[in-house]
């Protein structure tokens, strides 16, 4: 695929050449109020004076800190791009949750590759004893987070998580483990459950599929070459690093390094439809039951958020009552977002370091952004 050579600017080095033909749109270089560069592209339909204003108060206004990278992609062209001091295009940032949309997408190409079926039981062995409940349960089941499955992901205190136990405390060695060995508590299919154990089920199932060997080495590598072969390579994702536990499964619910531009291509990737310059990379028909709402929370799909309104009780996740309903969003712990709006033709990135209790006016500004935006 040929590389096309985007605009420079050399004070913060931004915007290189990319495998995934992303244009840099006119612009200028502006300046943040903190003194750092930015790229600050002019975008017909949008005020390029309060386009500057509302990105320069992620970074210097203390009720948004602590905001890292800021990129806009419009159309496939790179419109905006900031980073704090200290941060740079070359930095990779912590994924937390969204993750799970990246296992997302690796099941589904194991699906494609027809190694997995979505309404099959899931293939946990054991789960496959005769009379066990667990059984029951399917890909869709885990992707939508439904499987019924004893999962806590906050516990008060935090230990009693079962997200932390798995992460931090007396899963970590074998996280997939940990996280297969719980019993149900609801019926496959029947309730909501938010659960970081579940995405990590996913990443063993995938490496299962992939080897048979139980030596972490080996499977850390199966995994990292389908990986890169599979997604990375073909989206010119050259930053993304996964983690993995001891047990060499990947930590594919909270635990992916890549840098901001990289996380912007997976957002296109997914805008796209799983497509690349016209090539069909993820069938589109997995694309689609990604942004289906789930039957337990329609603001919940195949392990990526919507911008659906959420039942009586659960808090709101996006912006139903700002932005189009087409959006979706990879969202994770601290305030990572890749929020993604097709009819805008729209991929925002937003990471940094802002504990949840106080995430409110961040995810607010992002959505006064985004809204800038015109449709079409």
């Amino acid at each position: 695929m040929k590389h096309r050579n985007l605009m420079a600017l050399a004070a913060t080095g931004i915007i290189t050449a990319t495998a995934f033909s992303l244009n840099g749109a006119p612009g200028k270089a502006a300046q943040g109020s903190d003194g750092v560069a930015a790229l600050i592209a002019e975008v017909p339909g949008v005020a390029a004076g309060s386009l500057n204003t509302e990105v320069d108060k992620l970074f210097s206004e203390g009720e948004f800190a602590e905001t890292r990278a800021l990129l806009i992609m419009r159309g496939g062209e790179i419109v905006v791009e900031r980073y704090a001091p200290g941060y740079d295009r070359n930095t990779r940032f912590i994924s937390w949750s969204m993750a799970k949309s990246v296992t997302a997408v690796l099941i589904g190409l194991m699906v494609a590759d027809g190694r997995l079926a979505l309404d099959a039981p899931a293939p946990v062995a054991d789960w496959q004893r005769p009379g066990d409940p667990r059984g029951a349960i399917t890909l869709r089941h885990l992707l939508q987070m439904s499987s019924g499955l004893q999962h806590t992901e906050s516990g008060d205190p935090p230990y009693d998580s079962d997200e932390v136990r798995m992460l931090f405390l007396d899963g970590r060695d074998d996280m997939a483990a940990y996280a297969t060995s719980q019993p149900l508590e609801a019926e496959p299919g029947s309730k909501f459950e938010y659960s970081t154990n579940t995405s990590v089920i996913l990443s063993d199932i995938i490496t299962r599929q992939l080897t048979g060997s139980k030596d972490p080495e080996v499977r850390r590598q199966a995994m990292l070459d389908y990986m890169r072969g599979r997604l990375l390579e073909p989206l010119g994702i050259t930053s993304m690093v996964p983690e993995f536990d001891a047990a060499g499964t990947m930590i594919g619910g909270s635990i992916i390094q890549a840098n901001a531009r990289d996380w912007g291509r997976f957002g296109e990737f997914l805008r796209n439809k799983g497509s690349i310059a016209g090539n069909q990379f993820l069938p589109r028909g997995w694309v689609d039951f990604m942004l289906t709402s789930s039957p337990n929370d329609p603001a919940y799909g195949g392990h990526i958020w919507l911008n659906k309104p959420r039942p009586a009780g659960r808090g709101k996740i996006l912006y139903p009552d700002l932005l189009p309903g087409d959006v979706f969003a990879c969202q994770g712990h601290l305030g990572q977002y890749v929020i993604v709006s097709p009819s805008q033709r729209l991929t925002l990135v937003r990471l940094g370091k802002t504990q949840d209790d106080v995430q409110a006016p961040v995810k607010a500004q992002i959505g006064k952004i985004a809204a800038l935006f015109p449709k079409g």
